[in-house]
């Protein structure tokens, strides 16, 4: 999971939308993060954890090309985010422009965030990247964005080919596991582990 779907989380297990989202950029032990940030934290790992390890997400993986084995499970994660954005009123009350403006505002409000995500948030409100998902063209350009993010950009050639071909798998896929990840989110929520909340 990506962005958009660690913030959907959040709000549906109704915890902190930004201690989420600091989840991908926190690394270490999260008893170093400020007490507010270790519970979204602690759920974000879960969620990632889950989602490795899944066996939707591990057939999903070996329908992509030898080529994209690297970069497959970030792909997996952006797509999956792109079928929520595509979808999103089936998942959500709020409209998804209203719920990307409550949750730039969330991560602006937070204090502490680790200092990547603080650096690029004012980017991530200015080109709208939740609701950037939401089209083809937004996943192709947040492909190609990840793409020259990474030290071998190389590995993501053929990407944006390879997710329009699979496109069916991985709308079938997400629709199989997301809901149970909703589900899971709510009850790791409930049974956080004390010493982080």
């Amino acid at each position: 999971m990506n962005f958009l779907a660690h913030l959907h989380l959040a709000d549906n297990s109704q915890t902190s939308l930004a201690a989420n989202i600091a989840g991908d950029f926190a690394k270490g032990s999260i008893e170093h993060f400020p007490k507010h940030l270790q519970q979204g934290i602690w759920l974000h790992r879960q969620i990632d954890q889950l989602t490795d390890s899944h066996e939707i997400t591990k057939e999903l993986l070996t329908l992509f090309p030898k080529t994209l084995t690297r970069a497959a499970p970030i792909i997996i994660d952006l797509s999956f985010d792109h079928m929520l954005a595509k979808y999103w009123d089936e998942y959500h009350h709020q409209s998804l422009e209203e719920f990307a403006i409550k949750a730039y505002d969330a991560i602006d409000e937070c204090k502490d965030l680790p200092e990547q995500l603080v650096s690029i948030a004012p980017k991530i409100r200015q080109e709208d990247w939740l609701v950037a998902y939401q089209t083809r063209k937004g996943l192709n350009q947040t492909l190609a964005s990840v793409a020259k993010r990474v030290s071998k950009p190389e590995i993501f050639n053929g990407a944006q080919e390879c997710v329009k071909k699979l496109d069916t798998e991985i709308e079938i896929a997400f629709r199989t596991f997301y809901p149970q990840l909703m589900a899971y989110s709510r009850l790791w929520t409930r049974n956080t582990p004390p010493e982080y909340l």
